[in-house]
């Protein structure tokens, strides 16, 4: 048996393209893990496997688009095999998340053929002064992690990962001080709030640059332009290479729009060697 014929990655296969919660993830985690024997198993086996109630299980199949536990069971028996086989250990839960991530990134390579919408957000981010950018929650880091290497060629770039009252004060403060774009990195599972801060930014006259999940995420309808780059769910929480790839990319395309980029990471370089800040 193949790898991509195993139980295991049936199980995987069928959980793809679901959004769950992280307790119905755990679920679909313990499943992969027990692939051979799930489809013997009862709902109050397989929450105990799991660790979780036995409600939640059923939730978990109706979320997969079943009518219950016993409809997903069915589903399971006719297309693993008639009775339990032996893990063989050749692919575990661990690699088919990489495997599983590495397609993701396979789908964007694909998505990059047409260059013309990350170069259009390049210009947008590139002529935005002050850029803010924002991501919350899960997205918090990878709104981070572009500011962090933004703000070495852009002279002005404000981050806002943290919510509450004063985010719409901050997006104010950056389009009184001429901003004329903003970057938002959005990822499930998609706080309210974002959507509202979008909306907010767009009310406000600000051009929206979001990197989501999906073209069909919530904040696609507060977004001028949205790029998306799809996560991994194939572990208990996503994973988001291709998100955080596609922000590197924007920086890419962010810095061929400032003329003064190369100097300006020249200057640090030198700085930064006169401070002995790196380790060699």
């Amino acid at each position: 048996m193949s790898a991509a014929d195993s139980p295991a990655a049936r199980l995987q296969a069928l959980f793809e393209g679901h959004r769950l919660t992280p307790t119905q993830r755990r679920i679909a985690h313990c499943m992969v893990r027990r692939a051979a024997d799930v489809p013997f198993l009862s709902s109050v086996e397989l929450a105990e496997l799991a660790g979780v109630s036995q409600p939640s299980v059923t939730r978990f199949a109706v979320a997969l688009g079943f009518d219950g536990y016993p409809a997903l069971r069915r589903h399971l028996r006719e297309v693993a095999p008639a009775e339990p086989v032996p893990d063989n250990g050749t692919v575990n839960e661990y690699q088919q998340a990489v495997e599983a991530e590495i397609q993701n990134l396979r789908h964007l390579a694909e998505a990059l053929a047409d260059p013309v919408p990350v170069q259009r957000a390049g210009r947008l981010l590139a002529g935005s002064r002050p850029l803010p950018v924002l991501g919350l929650r899960a997205a918090a880091a990878q709104a981070h992690g572009f500011a962090y290497f933004a703000a070495k060629v852009h002279p002005d770039v404000r981050l806002l990962n943290e919510g509450g009252s004063m985010l719409h004060d901050r997006i104010d403060a950056a389009v009184h001080a001429g901003a004329g774009a903003l970057l938002c990195f959005a990822l499930p599972r998609h706080p309210r709030e974002v959507v509202d801060a979008l909306a907010h930014a767009k009310e406000s006259g600000l051009t929206v640059v979001t990197v989501a999940d999906s073209a069909f995420a919530p904040v696609a309808k507060v977004s001028d332009l949205l790029l998306p780059a799809p996560v991994g769910t194939g572990l208990v929480f996503d994973t988001a290479c291709a998100p955080m790839l596609l922000g590197r990319v924007l920086l890419e395309a962010m810095c061929d729009e400032l003329p003064e980029a190369q100097a300006r990471l020249e200057e640090f370089d030198a700085k930064a060697a006169a401070r002995g800040l790196f380790v060699e």
